[in-house]
């Protein structure tokens, strides 16, 4: 099994940036980020391919990018003009097996 570990979450002011970074202890096929918030089903975010081919949600295309490095088993997602909208827990997950990472909070201030 394929442990996953979200990091760089935290709180930031609307407008600003953060990236997250997703480190697997094995390698990795097919990722993706998704996000929670408060009341509201688990959404996709954004999806990457082995080979770095990219899905986005319509709400973060052109202020997130997703991405990765294939020998270091990391995938990133860096979020820029962050709204108060984009505050949820932040989860990678695996798509090949549905493993899941614990999840990086992040709070976007108005």
């Amino acid at each position: 099994q394929v442990k996953l570990v979200e990091s760089g979450g935290g709180l930031v002011q609307a407008g600003g940036s953060l990236t997250l970074s997703c480190a697997a202890s094995g390698s990795i096929n097919v990722m993706g980020w998704y996000r929670q918030a408060p009341g509201k089903q688990r959404e996709l975010v954004a999806s990457i391919t082995r080979g770095a081919r990219t899905n986005y949600a319509d709400s973060v295309k052109g202020r997130f990018t997703i991405s990765r490095d294939n020998a270091k088993n990391i995938v990133y997602l860096q979020m820029s003009n962050l709204k108060s909208e984009d505050t949820a827990v932040y989860y990678c997950n695996e798509f090949d097996h549905g493993y899941w990472g614990q999840g990086t909070q992040v709070t976007v201030s108005s």
